[in-house]
């Protein structure tokens, strides 16, 4: 969430980046503005009345032990007519802060000013590129043929028992999934980071604390009966750890990793794009998160992709790094990267990393803070996918295809225990 400091220290700067990103309803800035004023208003008037009720309050006391009956009276009557007119006050306030958290959460993050202008994928800068696309062998097909042909994975067994997007891992194409989230996380946790075991399902306070609603309540399966949600990330739960906490200087940074099954609606999917592995209900991902000092979240965001394209590197695989322009970030994030890996035998690029920067737009909605120097400041907030298991599962088995079967990437040998498929 936007802090309203920044909305009235330059309202027009705000307006213009907002713009950057694409965000229509401008005028809200002005309207939150408005909102903030009569809260302040209020917020004096009720301020004054209460200190003059106790004021007031105070004297009836003295009076009565001087014994000055009449005036003691009389102030009791004042403080009657105070309590009355303060009720109203108190309620109005309340209603107004309501209405102006509420607007709040309409904002999305302020984009960095090293966003790229643009509104479609099309229009993301591509930062560099690494690895050499495979040539692939006469006969090469995508990896739902070789699913199939190796009994890696069943997207039928997994549409009769759930639905679509839900599929079924077996024998090797299991093992593997099971290799490549162990290597994942070993990679994440020699690298310093703490691993974690989340809930699968968090709190409406949660889901808002990082972003997740009101933006995307539609993307997300809702357990209605107990109000809670399928998380559709493991930096949902990760993050909200230090929801309501400060944390000292010296905690600082605070490195998460965790790998968990993440659930997406994914509303409106279909088509040859979401065939196979492209796009699931059900999905397995390891995350990294960090918590960190506002001063150092840029230099930390370029260690994070650093690190992220060591793993895609050590998976031999052909990739490409983007910084995403405005219109195809997400809502809360100020600066994003996305990793995509070839996918040879569809010949497309595939998402399989976004590391994102929020600065303090999540850390505001979860009062996640940390004090230096006697003063309370606001965290920043940062994750990534390392890595998103489906596509560079599907990249893997397409890429390394060949007439004796699937060859594994040698990082993977010692956790799949073997060399081939």
């Amino acid at each position: 969430m936007l802090q309203l400091a920044v909305l009235r220290n330059d309202p027009a700067k705000v307006k213009e980046r907002l713009a950057h990103k694409h965000f229509k309803d401008l005028d809200l800035v002005d309207s939150a503005i408005a909102l903030d004023d009569d809260r302040k208003r209020l917020s004096l008037q009720y301020d004054e009345s209460k200190a003059k009720l106790n004021a007031t309050s105070k004297e009836i006391g003295a009076l009565m032990g001087k014994g000055q009956k009449e005036e003691a009276d009389a102030r009791k009557k004042e403080v009657e007519a105070l309590k009355t007119t303060l009720g109203p006050i108190e309620q109005q306030l309340a209603e107004t802060e309501a209405r102006l958290n509420e607007l709040m959460l309409k904002f999305p993050n302020i984009p960095s000013e090293l966003v790229p202008p643009g509104k479609t994928p099309e229009e993301n800068v591509t930062v560099r590129e690494g690895g050499s696309k495979p040539q692939l062998p006469a006969g090469a097909v995508p990896h739902w043929d070789l699913a199939k042909r190796y009994d890696l994975i069943d997207f039928e067994l997994g549409n009769k028992v759930t639905g679509s997007g839900f599929p079924f891992y077996k024998g090797k194409g299991a093992k593997l999934q099971r290799a490549l989230i162990q290597y994942f996380l070993d990679f994440n946790t020699g690298a310093g980071y703490t691993e974690y075991m989340a809930p699968l399902m968090v709190n409406e306070a949660s889901a808002l604390g990082t972003g997740q609603l009101p933006d995307k309540e539609g993307q997300m399966y809702h357990a209605t009966v107990d109000n809670l949600y399928l998380i559709p990330t493991s930096e949902v739960p990760l993050t909200n750890i230090y929801r309501d906490t400060i944390l000292k200087d010296n905690e600082l940074p605070v490195r998460m990793t965790g790998y968990t099954p993440c659930f997406r609606r994914e509303a409106g999917s279909y088509g040859a794009h979401v065939r196979g592995l492209n796009r699931l209900h059900q999905f397995d991902k390891v995350e990294i998160v960090q918590l960190v000092h506002p001063s150092r979240s840029y230099e930390v965001l370029d260690e994070m992709v650093a690190h992220v394209e060591k793993l895609v590197q050590s998976l031999e695989l052909p990739y490409r790094i983007l910084r995403l322009c405005g219109g195809d970030m997400s809502f809360a994030s100020a600066l994003t990267y996305d990793f995509e890996v070839w996918s040879a035998a569809q010949e497309k690029w595939l998402e399989v990393s976004s590391v994102s920067n929020f600065e303090t737009y999540q850390t505001n909605r979860m009062k996640a803070r940390f004090k230096e120097d006697g003063k309370t400041q606001l965290l920043h907030s940062l994750n990534g996918s390392s890595l998103a298991l489906p596509r560079i599962l599907a990249a893997l088995l397409e890429n390394n295809q060949d007439e004796n079967g699937i060859r594994i990437p040698v990082a993977l040998h010692r956790y799949f225990g073997g060399e081939m498929i």
